[in-house]
Order: C-alpha cells, then structure tokens, then sequence
C-alpha cells in the first residue's frame, strides 16, 4: 500500500504519455537532415527522458551544432502536434483519484510545450502547476523538482516524485524525495532497479488505490 502524499510529482514522457513515435520521429528527421541514417528508434528510446544535448554528444555532433539541432527538433516536434502520442491507461483516473493533493510535472520539456502536452490529453486541470525544464540544469539534476517546491512551499519529504527513468530516479534521490518507479515506461526495470525505489507501479491508479 503506497501511502499519500501532499504533493505529487510527474515525469510526462513515459509515465503519463506514450511519446516516443513522435519524440523519435522529431529527433530521426533532425539525424537525417544531417546525413545520419544509422541510428534505430530502439536506441533513441533509451534518451527520452535526458536532455537532448546527450542524445547529440554521444552521436558524435559536435557541441556548435547542438543548439542548432535542439532548435530543428523543437519546430519539428510542435509541427507534429503529438499525432502519434497517446495518454497512458488509468493516468486519468489516476490522477482524479488523488484528491486533496497537489500536482505539478517534473520534465525535460520546457513548461510552454509541457502544458500543452497536458491539454492535448486531457490531464491539464488535474495538475495545480506545471513545471518543465526552463534555462536550468535537466535531470539527473534536481532542478526541475525543486523549482515546484518552491512553488508550494514545502519540504522534499511532503512529495513524491513519479517517473519511469533513470533521471528521475536520480533527480528525485538528489532532492530528497520519495520515488516511484513506473514498470510501463521506457526505463529497464534492471535499471531502475538500481536506485532502489521506494514504490513500484504498473499503473497510475495504483498510487490513490483504485486498482
């Protein structure tokens, strides 16, 4: 039994949207504009969740390519109007179910992009504030979890932070935070694993208890 919290933090991509066909497609159109048609969805996958700056390094783009390739993907991206997403099963009423707590997101995306995500899919008026990665550090930094303490004004041990990789494990461990790792995300279980979470799920419902 997972007990409640005041306030609850959410990870968006892969832990209350399926993103990665158009987070992937945004990001293959960037590579092949560039030349690059060896790098699989598979492997793309696996840096949703980090900031993009990582996905280009370890591709072997130089750093004065970075912020041009960001701003490619960032116009791709909004030009596809999350077509292929889709919200998770049981995140809304997952989230109707915490009644009495507050909510803000802790993501990689900025907050502009982030609240339309949340509107897109219906999630928007569940959430009392949304938080996205503006102008800071990105997970694995706290940054973004502790911007929306601030913003309630309370200690890391009034919230939990809800995600399905490994940043948000380790952003929410540099916090001072409960974690909650999703199993229906991107993440490896053998990964998360590793952060020893302090609750496992398989489905939003699960933290208010309807399922």
């Amino acid at each position: 039994m997972i007990p409640r919290f005041p306030v609850y933090l959410f990870d968006v991509d892969g832990t209350l949207v399926d993103s990665a066909p158009d987070i992937c497609a945004a990001v293959q159109s960037v590579l092949h504009s560039r030349g690059r048609f060896d790098v699989p969805d598979s492997v793309l996958r696996t840096y949703i969740g980090k900031h993009l700056d990582e996905t280009w390094s370890d591709l072997g783009f130089p750093e004065s390519e970075w912020t041009p390739m960001l701003t490619d993907y960032r116009e791709i991206y909004a030009k596809r109007a999350h077509k292929l997403t889709r919200r998770y099963e049981g995140v809304l009423e997952g989230l109707a179910g915490l009644t009495g707590a507050r909510k803000s997101t802790a993501t990689t995306k900025g907050t502009p992009t982030t609240r339309i995500v949340l509107e897109t899919f219906g999630v928007l008026e569940h959430f009392d504030h949304v938080q996205g990665t503006d102008g800071f550090p990105a997970k694995p930094k706290p940054d973004v979890i502790l911007k929306s303490l601030q913003v309630f004004g309370v200690k890391p041990g009034d919230a939990l932070l809800v995600g399905d990789a490994e940043s948000d494990m380790a952003a929410g461990r540099a916090a001072g935070l409960k974690i909650c790792a999703v199993r229906y995300g991107y993440g490896r279980v053998e990964d998360l694993a590793k952060w020893d979470p302090d609750y496992w799920i398989d489905d939003l419902r699960e933290l208010s208890g309807i399922k």
